[in-house]
């Protein structure tokens, strides 16, 4: 790297810092009843560099965590960012032999394990586990006796900072590496459409395996605010904070809106400022947004990205506080480029649907050790989602499905969230997934299972709804309702589809 180059490269590590010198004295990370200052939390940050160098881990290596939300995760993060090194983190819902692979692929040099999960990885991996440091007394004896100076690591833009997996739908996870020019990038580009500055607070209860947990809490330390940490969506502590903090942008996920409301109602909460809320609105029904946006008087963040791209390509919409929305098309992300594309990679008209490519800063850095998938998706220099959307005449987005959740039947192309979209307008369903069942006839259909508030709904008047609204091939062969609570969620309140599927 020559000088010129030098003076560009800003790292997530280098921004903590300029954080710590700026704002010493002001609060960082509230962990409940923990709580550091930007100055105590670099210098522990330090201090964990400056033992991770001292046990050998170089640049480029892998450092393993299994553990809830806590400081220490992000202490890891923040010293492996400072000393260029690669957080592997691990997905403590999975089963042993599904995080023994994760952790295999990576291959990590060393690793950190909360007390809560460290049973887990004792089955998962006994060589790691027996090497692993574990929080509490251990690390901090640890952190105590190591040096509190600035480590004097090489470090560029392109390093790895993170890797985090990818839902394992068709197969084994995949690991997406994310580098401190994307994580720096995704900052950018959700405080510009989010209207995020650096005096917002985050609550990030999502969890750091997952982007929704890491985006927020990195993009809260490197730009100087507030950061409260809770251990997945506990709504209590949740409710405190709307009472007392002025939000930015709130995670709040489908499964979680409706003991949400509650607890606001309970509690007569007047919030005290939120700027934006929400995510994933396809999958919420309309009339839960119109109630949690009229209550928080914030408006629903209309959002579509992934852990490969973050909030990027098309979440810079907003949805209208108090109002059940009818549309919900998205729109681009900025600082962005995309287009839609056949099976060909030729570019499609509009009002044509096709798979979306795109090309952005914050795009991942490909997945680890997976040379043949990444040639397939990065081809022609544009990251190929998998994703499948229709553009509009007035330049929104319309998401049609995931390539993979193609059902097709009798020769024609069914999109299951089409259906999906039909059911949830109606306000006695909670909550609804299409899958496909094989069909000696049309060789697949789609089967629909619902779950309601009102038992009085029957699968007579869903039937006459989906007549009413969607073709005659798009329609549910089979209705099955289902408890709210059976669904099948993935950490951020996604119905796990291959799971319902295995119902059939």
């Amino acid at each position: 790297m020559n000088n010129i180059q030098r003076a560009a490269n800003v790292t997530v590590g280098d921004l903590l810092r300029v954080q710590a010198h700026l704002r010493g004295d002001q609060p960082a990370v509230i962990d409940g009843e923990v709580k550091r200052t930007y100055a105590a939390f670099n210098q522990r940050v330090n201090q964990l560099a400056n033992d991770l160098i001292d046990q050998g881990i170089v640049r480029g290596d892998r450092v393993a965590i299994l553990s809830e939300n806590r400081m220490e995760f992000l202490e890891l993060i923040f010293a492996a960012a400072k000393i260029g090194v690669i957080v592997a983190a691990q997905n403590w819902r999975l089963a042993a032999d599904e995080l023994s692979y994760c952790l295999d692929l990576v291959a990590p040099k060393a690793a950190l394990v909360s007390e809560k999960h460290q049973g887990l990885l004792n089955t998962a991996s006994p060589a790691i586990a027996e090497t692993a440091l574990r929080m509490g007394e251990r690390y901090e004896a640890r952190l105590a006796v190591s040096s509190p100076t600035e480590p004097d690591c090489p470090v560029e833009l392109e390093d790895g900072l993170i890797i985090l997996y990818t839902s394992g739908t068709t197969g084994r996870p995949k690991g997406a590496l994310i580098s401190h020019r994307a994580m720096i990038a995704r900052f950018e580009v959700m405080a510009f459409d989010c209207g995020l500055s650096k005096g917002d607070t985050t609550f990030v209860w999502p969890p750091m395996f997952h982007m929704s947990g890491t985006d927020a809490s990195i993009g809260a330390l490197i730009s100087g605010g507030q950061l409260i940490i809770s251990d997945g969506p506990d709504v209590d502590r949740m409710v405190d904070a709307i009472n007392r903090e002025r939000l930015g942008r709130l995670s709040i996920m489908p499964g979680m809106i409706q003991p949400l409301i509650k607890k606001l109602r309970e509690r007569d909460v007047r919030p005290k400022g939120i700027k934006q809320i929400g995510a994933m609105a396809d999958l919420v029904p309309p009339r839960e947004i119109a109630e949690i946006t009229q209550i928080l008087n914030a408006p629903y963040t209309n959002t579509f990205g992934a852990t490969e791209t973050g909030l990027a390509p098309a979440s810079a919409g907003l949805l209208e506080i108090g109002v059940p929305p009818q549309n919900l098309a998205k729109t681009q992300t900025s600082f962005c480029a995309i287009k839609l594309v056949d099976e060909h990679d030729n570019e499609v008209p509009d009002g044509q649907p096709g798979e979306l490519a795109i090309r952005s800063a914050t795009m991942f850095s490909g997945y680890w050790n997976a040379d043949e998938v990444n040639a397939q998706d990065f081809r022609g220099g544009w990251f190929h989602m998998g994703d499948v959307f229709v553009r509009n005449p007035d330049g929104t987005l319309s998401f049609v499905d995931r390539v993979k959740y193609l059902i097709k039947s009798g020769g024609e192309n069914i999109y299951p969230a089409e259906i999906e979209r039909v059911i949830m307008a109606d306000p006695r369903v909670s909550d609804a997934v299409v899958v496909r069942q094989d069909d000696k006839q049309w060789g697949e259909v789609p089967v629909a299972f619902v779950s309601r508030h009102d038992d009085t709904l029957n699968e007579a008047e869903i039937f006459a709804w989906c007549r009413e609204q969607l073709a005659g091939y798009k329609q549910p062969k089979a209705i099955h309702f289902v408890a709210f609570d059976r669904f099948p969620r993935s950490t951020t309140g996604k119905i796990q589809r291959h799971e319902v599927e295995s119902w059939l």
